[in-house]
């Protein structure tokens, strides 16, 4: 990308304008510090005004997470029995809260479920949205635990002027569905909608906690957490309590059972990308406080925009995206397209060879390929010049449509039916889920409080 100062002045160009050109273009370039939130996210600007890539260690000083190291990822592999995932293996998921906590209940047979959303913002979802939900389904899969995923449309709808309740609905069930063909166990797994769930009659013990949570969580807090100021609406500072209480079992009934004391000791692991860590550090600080245990955290980084590693691909850029709608043709040309990190000419570039740090369609494989011994094999040839930049994009082009396909092919089983039973609430089969006994009492329960509300309207009518 062409700076000020690589611009040639104009034939003829007056000193004087050309001075002044320059004096602003210096007043504008000003350094900017990287910012992750949950509503915004980039690498900021260094003092030429050139965007900078995120700096992931910063994040884990600043947010005072810690790292997952190779001991860690070693102990993972011993108590699973399970190779690590290859996001794990290459630091793709690269920061943790209390994991070895995890791996320590898991060792010691203490049961645990998992958690993890996402806030619908468009029908279709780009390949970075699947990267967290992919690596959930692998924890699923190891650890053979109950998930819990939660669909913030009422957050989109709050944050978002332009959307209507109407229109994150309507991204609510497509996006549940690409979420189904991710792959999850529908035995395991439940999907819920805040707003359809709050409002359809499961959801007493859920709004108990979320309004438990609200009553800890001063404005302050918020302000100083997502840099809300008077600006934002009152809904935006009273949702963080209503993610928080997710990640506490006694929320779900049906699922966990009707003990308070005990299903309040069973612990949460929640996967996610690095932006979603405020709302958990809210959540972490309260927790204790409630008499739930804080939950633990792991987190990934973002998949890159086609146009560089200073930001993440955007659902609302189409031309920073890879959709899983997309076709073999436009991955093509949208790869083609993506910034690379191979020299000027393709003399230079055999010469000196390509930067596989800065290459957007390598960084790709390293999502998306999985044998490490092929990756590795790409990442040598291109950066000792043996691959030119063409030779990238091609592989990375073969690598995606393989992923967009096998998606496009689960996706079509997707159907009606299936969305709705895996939003449907339910109990989930799993290790140390409710006795016979402790479920048929939550039903007779159910049923009364039913039968009293259909005598209500009975009596009114």
């Amino acid at each position: 990308m062409a700076t000020v100062a690589d611009v040639g002045d104009e034939p003829g160009q007056p000193p004087a304008l050309t001075a002044l050109s320059l004096a602003e273009a210096a007043q504008k370039a000003m350094p900017k510090e990287q910012i992750i939130t949950p509503f915004d996210v980039s690498g900021g600007f260094d003092e030429q005004g050139k965007p900078k890539a995120i700096d992931y260690d910063r994040l884990v000083d600043t947010f005072g997470s810690q790292r997952i190291d190779k001991p860690l990822l070693e102990r993972f592999e011993k108590v699973t029995g399970h190779k690590p995932h290859r996001m794990l293996r290459r630091g793709l998921v690269f920061s943790h809260r209390d994991l070895d906590s995890i791996l320590n209940k898991y060792e010691n047979g203490i049961p645990f479920f998992l958690y993890t959303g996402r806030g619908p913002s468009s029908d279709s979802m780009h390949v970075g949205h699947t990267i967290p939900f992919e690596f959930t389904k692998y924890l699923q899969d190891v650890f053979n635990v109950p998930l819990v995923i939660m669909l913030t449309d009422d957050e989109k709808f709050f944050h978002t002027p332009k959307l209507s309740l109407k229109d994150v609905y309507k991204f609510t069930i497509q996006n549940a569905m690409d979420i189904i063909a991710v792959g999850f166990d529908m035995k395991k797994t439940f999907i819920f909608a805040d707003t359809s769930f709050v409002d359809g009659g499961h959801a007493s013990a859920f709004n108990t906690n979320v309004r438990e949570m609200g009553k800890r969580t001063t404005i302050n807090q918020i302000r100083g957490t997502f840099g809300f100021n008077d600006s934002n609406n009152i809904a935006e500072f009273n949702f963080p309590a209503m993610q928080s209480a997710t990640a506490f079992a006694t929320s779900f009934p049906f699922i966990f059972g009707t003990d308070p004391k005990k299903v309040a000791k069973i612990p949460c692991l929640i996967p996610c990308a690095i932006d979603q860590d405020p709302y958990f550090r809210q959540c972490r600080d309260n927790a204790p406080k409630m008499g739930f245990l804080k939950p633990a955290i792991i987190h990934s980084v973002f998949l890159p925009s086609l146009r560089g590693r200073e930001s993440k691909m955007s659902a609302s850029d189409a031309d920073s995206s890879i959709f899983l709608s997309d076709t073999d043709n436009q991955i093509k040309k949208k790869v083609g397209k993506a910034f690379s990190g191979g020299q000027d000419t393709a003399e230079l570039h055999r010469e000196i060879g390509g930067r596989t740090t800065a290459d957007v369609p390598f960084q790709y494989l390293t999502f998306f390929m999985e044998d490490d011994e092929e990756l590795e094999r790409i990442r040598e040839a291109y950066e000792r010049g043996e691959m030119q930049s063409g030779e990238m994009k091609q592989a990375c082009t073969k690598e995606l449509q393989a992923y967009v396909k096998g998606f496009r092919e689960r996706r079509k089983a997707v159907t009606e039916e299936v969305r709705e039973e895996f939003m449907r609430p339910r109990q989930l089969i799993f290790k140390g889920m409710p006795g016979e006994k402790e479920r048929q009492d939550a039903r007779q329960k159910r049923i009364k409080v039913l039968e009293e509300e259909l005598q209500q309207l009975r009596t009114e009518d």
